[in-house]
């Protein structure tokens, strides 16, 4: 494990389109959100920082859905090298945490590279015109701090994107584990 930071990417960003399966197989498209604000989660199975947030996350998930908030989750590790984060074991995972958003397969790692993302979780939250207005971490507790999770980052974010308000610019990069890339 490499504790590895958000690349940060520029706010204002536009949604970058992508195409990908769920481990069954149902593809989802991102212009399937169009006029929707959207959060895109870069997030695995094994890694101990989602795992440390994965419950208030599918909580979080549950409770911004229902206000408007449209959430895709994608898996862009290696699980040939990894397989604990194999789509069989995607499925597994998002039934035992209740994920009641698409958890997707990012097998080429395509989609991970466009977003420039760089480790799990990382965040990426776009308004309803699909800019993007917040990326960072979910909140500020760690699997080796005593803080408890919150979302009070992301949570902020999404307030102010469902009221149709900016997110406040100042915005803490998420930590995690770095993306497992495939070599060569």
């Amino acid at each position: 494990m490499s504790l590895t930071p958000s690349n940060m990417a520029e706010l204002g960003s536009p949604l970058l389109p992508f195409r990908l399966p769920d481990p069954h197989g149902t593809e989802i498209d991102s212009a399937d959100f169009q006029g929707q604000p959207l959060l895109v989660a870069f997030i695995c199975n094994h890694c101990p920082f989602v795992k440390h947030v994965a419950d208030a996350f599918a909580d979080f998930a549950r409770e911004y859905g229902e206000r408007g908030l449209a959430v895709v989750a994608i898996n862009s590790n290696d699980f040939h090298s990894h397989p604990d984060d194999s789509p069989t074991r995607m499925i597994e995972e998002a039934r035992s945490r209740n994920y009641g958003f698409p958890y997707l397969v990012d097998e080429s790692q395509d989609v991970a590279r466009a977003f420039q993302a760089a480790c799990t979780p990382d965040f990426f939250l776009f308004d309803a015109d699909h800019r993007l207005v917040y990326r960072g971490q979910f909140d500020d507790s760690r699997p080796s701090k005593e803080t408890p999770v919150t979302g009070a980052d992301l949570r902020a974010a999404a307030d102010a994107v469902l009221a149709g308000q900016s997110p406040d610019a100042d915005q803490k990069p998420s930590m995690g584990c770095n993306i497992k890339w495939k070599t060569a």
